[in-house]
């Protein structure tokens, strides 16, 4: 489309085309979630033989994956290859923490019959709010301060550990608000 514009004579050529890897790489990482997606309902259904426990992951998982682009966009990173790699490794820990929440209202529910559904969902988030809360304290500092490394090379890790900090971050919050909502 640019060429037009050129002066006569004037010709260009891509000798490299790097969009082509990226491209590819996008398409992992949408197979990746799918597959993800595909074993979560697998497992869920069953180990707690419930539907409905099955989808609470579903819908947290593309949540704070959302979360995830929007902080990229916010920190103004583009997607590329280390980005890319960054969201695969953090699904894996989104769908941990949906299901560490499902998975102790549903043992509270079946430990004690008479409990309702909220009051479950309270108990469930008093035992494991600590723990979620650890887990992206701890993956954060791993994270961050890899951020602060100076140069190109810099640059890269930042990207990389910021997007990872980004998802651990907005998966702990889902798992502590979205997910025992959708469960009571």
């Amino acid at each position: 489309e640019l060429s037009k514009n050129f002066p006569k004579g004037l010709t260009y050529k891509i000798p490299y085309d790097t969009t082509k890897f990226v491209i590819e790489s996008i398409k992992e990482v949408v197979k990746t979630f799918v597959e993800a997606l595909i074993l979560v309902i697998i497992v869920m259904y069953m180990f707690l033989k419930n539907f409905r426990a099955t989808l609470i992951p579903m819908i947290a998982v593309p949540v704070s994956l959302l979360g995830t682009f929007a902080g990229l966009y916010v920190l103004g990173f583009s997607i590329n290859l280390l980005t890319l790699f960054a969201l695969i490794l953090a699904i894996g820990i989104v769908v941990d923490d949906a299901i560490i929440v499902v998975e102790n209202i549903d043992r509270i529910l079946h430990e004690n019959e008479q409990i309702s559904v909220k009051d479950a969902a309270i108990q469930a988030m008093q035992e494991v709010s600590s723990p979620v809360i650890s887990i992206v304290l701890v993956l954060c500092a791993v994270f961050v301060p890899v951020s602060f490394i100076s140069g190109f090379v810099g640059e890269i890790q930042r990207q990389f550990a910021l997007t990872l900090a980004i998802s651990v971050t907005i998966s702990g919050f889902v798992a502590l608000t979205l997910t025992p909502s959708l469960c009571a």
